[in-house]
């Protein structure tokens, strides 16, 4: 593919992209002050292939050190290359560790973040007398054991249309802290706990912040119906740890 010589359409075409990355290496995924995210690997990419400054537009911002088995970009190109052959083309101007497995033409109205009807991720925590070395970068490794009973009856008070202020960061920048989180459902296989939740769209740290506080209550720190306190408080201060960004991945964005 890096011979193929394509030209430029009088036509705008509005494209989505769906890839997956292991964001161990990045420093999230929308471009900051000193570079190395998925957006800025991505955009080179692209620019490479069209000869032009592509501006993506994202469906979910996951943040440095947290992966996506299915993310969604849309960009806007004027370039003739073959849909059918452009995963293809970006992929051989991407590291290992970023794949574009989908393209389609869209809409001109398509928008990967506006038109996204939810957002589904999942939190993995490995429970074990020692740690992993091949799930180290995807599962958050604990030593001891935890509570699945209360952490699923905390759980509980969280699903539904909330005001979620308690459990973000950076929450002076956010215009409304509601959100319908449709599902935060936990469950267990062998020595791993997943958390899966589902929502139209989540807050800055809140699966993060959501799951240190049901370890606190997994380890018995707190009760399962302090959750619902901390919920009604507002009050970031009165939630757990934001936990560590391995243990995240998107794992579907529908539309």
């Amino acid at each position: 593919m890096g011979s193929a010589i394509y030209t430029r359409s009088n036509q705008m075409q509005n494209i989505k992209l769906t890839l997956a990355y292991d964001g161990t290496n990045y420093h999230g995924f929308a471009t900051q002050p000193g570079g190395n995210t998925i957006s800025d690997t991505l955009k080179k990419a692209l620019a490479q292939l069209t000869s032009e400054e592509i501006k993506l537009i994202t469906a979910s911002r996951t943040d440095a050190g947290v992966h996506a088995k299915c993310q969604v970009v849309n960009f806007l190109t004027n370039s003739t290359i073959p849909i059918e052959v452009l995963p293809k083309a970006i992929n051989s101007r991407l590291p290992e560790d970023i794949v574009v497995y989908d393209a389609c033409q869209v809409d001109a109205s398509f928008h990967a973040r506006f038109s996204a009807k939810f957002r589904r991720y999942r939190y993995s925590i490995l429970t074990a007398k020692y740690p992993d070395v091949f799930s180290r970068r995807y599962a958050y490794w604990l030593s001891y054991s935890l509570h699945l009973e209360n952490m699923v009856e905390a759980a509980g008070f969280l699903v539904g249309v909330r005001d979620f202020t308690a459990f973000a960061s950076e929450i002076k920048r956010i215009k409304n802290p509601v959100r319908n989180l449709e599902e935060l459902s936990i469950d267990k296989k062998g020595a791993f706990i997943h958390f899966n939740f589902k929502a139209n769209a989540f807050l800055h740290g809140m699966i993060r912040t959501i799951v240190g506080t049901l370890l606190d209550v997994g380890r018995g720190k707190l009760t399962p119906e302090a959750v619902k306190d901390i919920l009604e408080s507002k009050d970031r201060a009165e939630a757990g740890t934001l936990a560590p960004p391995q243990g995240l991945c998107l794992m579907e964005v529908g539309y």
